[in-house]
């Protein structure tokens, strides 16, 4: 094995990282010289599916299912939770606090859902 210095050893990461930054240059500036450069009306224009589009494009809707996005975040981080518990769970000596540490979390989640329902946050049209 060859001995190396401390700083000798990081070289190899600076060399990669500027042949990645060369690279990414040489990209941008190969799509700056290739590309043609004639804006006309049409390219200007949204596309979508083929269709022409009519109107204006600044219409207001409410979008109001973006807490049901947030819950099943919420919800989907906590089963990254759940998981890593199930197999401590297994685990021989940990049954009991364990058991009681998931239970602790899940009312914690429960208390959170009962709140937003006492709120009428889940109601999907707003009275």
């Amino acid at each position: 094995m060859k001995d190396t210095t401390y700083y000798s050893a990081y070289s190899i990461v600076g060399i990669l990282t500027l042949l990645g930054v060369f690279f990414v240059a040489a990209a941008f500036l190969a799509n700056r010289l290739l590309s043609p450069l004639r804006p006309t009306p049409e390219k200007q224009l949204s596309y979508e599916c083929g269709v022409d589009p009519v109107g204006s494009g600044w219409a207001h809707t409410h979008v109001r299912y973006y807490i049901y996005g947030y819950l099943y975040v919420i919800f989907a981080v906590d089963s990254v939770y759940l998981f890593p518990w199930a197999t401590v769970f297994a685990a021989p000596g940990f049954r009991g606090a364990t058991l009681v540490e998931m239970f602790v979390f899940l009312g914690f989640l429960a208390v959170g859902i009962l709140y937003a329902y006492k709120k009428g946050v889940l109601t999907w049209l707003q009275q």
